[in-house]
């Protein structure tokens, strides 16, 4: 039986993890950059104060990569606040937790590191250890050189190789690389050929210096781009007037895939309907694997609504989460039904628009007799303002009381004003979202969410998800 303090602890987990993996400090359409990151600030310092061991457990869950680092640069920060064992169990969560985030990422975290003096033994050696498993040292430091000397400088730690450490603090001094790449990189600073012989971030700056014109650049430099490069540049590269930038849409991340999508003309999606359809479908059955076709009876109310366009720094992301997760339900789903706000019936065709008719949605979508109804919304019911709630009240209350219905909400915004992503109705679980590919995964985090299990279930979650995530960092960190 839990306590009311255990009660509350479990409230304040699942609250920070709403919020950890929704806001990103960013302006949102209803609150801007300073109060969301006010607010993210005071729910990070809450919980390190409160339960540290908590909020280091968090890192194994599905939270944003910007709020990963926030954690992971508190815990080394106030590493001596910590146990011996406590440390031990928070280095092997950042090593995993690291392992996983994006380079520039890491090396993001390493320079407000060094900025802020933090040089403890762990720090130093999570940072030697993260850096002798990178793969490629070479294209690390001409991709990443100047946070690359300041990590090595204030780990005290020695270049991979000699050759390596005259490229990163002496690099013109000499007349040849081995290295291919380092080779290149001296190269193209009198040689245009060799700047397309490296990483397209580090030819950009070369072409530029030597006043190469952008389409030429971007036609020649499309081979070495990655995929999420040719994805950003193929809009603007079209405008142009050459295709020789065209972004590979095989294997591309469902929620990356479907922002891509929704830049893209209503002319343009109707002209690449079939190509865009197939690469939707095929991204949503990688998501759903083994659990395809097994969620029964499934309909979605998914907001399309004006705020869905989101803001000038997250444009269309909450759109982009409801028509990723259209797609994913689809896959998951035996038999689905989506619904969109605006009554729209064509997914592809999707945009930002309108009020919000939530309540009215959510009747049509009960009339289908579904087993599970999934809503994808900011929160912000309004057409008319409280007909939601009162519907789901009215629902869970006095006709579907046994919850023959599962229903979930799923909120991709986070609410600075009230510490959290706005819920629509008390007797419903609403659990914050970043990626549709996170969805399976957050229906196991809304039964916490809905009370049915108490504090102990929800850590014995939050441990199986560090041990899955740790199976491979075993080695413990120094002191």
């Amino acid at each position: 039986m839990d306590t009311p303090g255990d009660l509350v602890t479990a409230e304040d987990v699942l609250l920070f993890v709403n919020a950890a993996i929704t806001s990103t400090g960013q302006r949102e359409f209803h609150s801007d950059a300073d109060e969301q990151r006010l607010s993210l600030d005071f729910l990070h310092a809450y919980m390190l104060g409160n339960y540290r061991d908590l909020y280091a457990g968090v890192l194994a869950l599905d939270i944003n990569d910007h709020n990963a680092v926030l954690i992971i640069r508190r815990l080394l920060e106030t590493a001596g606040e910590a146990t011996a064992a406590r440390r031990r169990s928070e280095g092997r969560l950042i090593a995993s937790r690291l392992a996983v985030l994006p380079p520039q990422r890491v090396y993001g975290l390493f320079d407000a590191l060094c900025r802020a003096g933090v040089n403890n033994r762990r720090t130093r050696a999570i940072m030697r250890d993260w850096l002798s498993a990178r793969r490629d040292p070479a294209f690390d430091a001409v991709k990443y050189r100047s946070s690359l000397k300041r990590a090595l400088r204030h780990a005290h730690l020695a270049p991979a190789t000699e050759e390596l450490g005259t490229f990163l603090f002496a690099p013109l001094t000499r007349p040849h690389y081995a290295t291919p790449l380092l080779e290149a990189w001296r190269r193209a600073h009198y040689e245009q050929a060799a700047l397309y012989e490296l990483p397209y971030t580090v030819a950009e700056g070369f072409a530029a210096k030597h006043g190469i014109p952008r389409n030429v650049f971007l036609e020649r430099i499309a081979p070495r781009m990655t995929r999420l490069e040719a994805l950003r540049l193929q809009e603007s590269v079209h405008k142009r007037g050459t295709t020789a930038v065209r972004a590979d849409l095989a294997g591309m991340p469902l929620t990356r895939l479907a922002t891509h999508v929704l830049s893209l003309p209503v002319e343009d999606r109707l002209r690449r309907r079939a190509e865009l359809t197939r690469a939707l479908e095929a991204a949503a059955g990688r998501v759903a694997g083994s659990l395809r076709g097994t969620w029964g009876r499934v309909t979605a109310v998914l907001d399309d609504s004006f705020s869905a366009f989101g803001s000038v720094h997250k444009r269309r992301r909450p759109l982009a989460v409801a028509l990723a997760c259209h797609h994913l339900l689809a896959a998951l789903a035996a038999d689905y039904t989506g619904l969109w706000t605006s009554g729209r019936t064509d997914a592809l065709l999707t945009r930002p628009q309108g009020p919000t008719p939530l309540g009215r949605r959510i009747l049509d979508a009960l009339d289908t007799n579904p087993s599970r109804l999934v809503i994808v919304s900011d929160g912000w019911d309004n057409a008319p303002p409280g007909l939601a709630a009162e519907v789901l009240r009215v629902w869970r209350t006095r006709l579907d009381p046994e919850r023959r219905t599962g229903i979930l909400h799923l909120n991709p915004v986070y609410d600075a004003a009230d510490l959290d992503v706005r819920r629509l109705s008390p007797s419903v679980p609403t659990a914050g979202i970043r990626d549709a590919e996170d969805l399976p995964a957050l229906v196991e985090v809304a039964r916490f969410a809905e009370g049915r299990t108490g504090l102990a279930e929800l850590i014995t979650y939050m441990d199986t998800r560090a041990a899955r995530m740790t199976g491979g960092h075993d080695l413990e960190q120094p002191q």
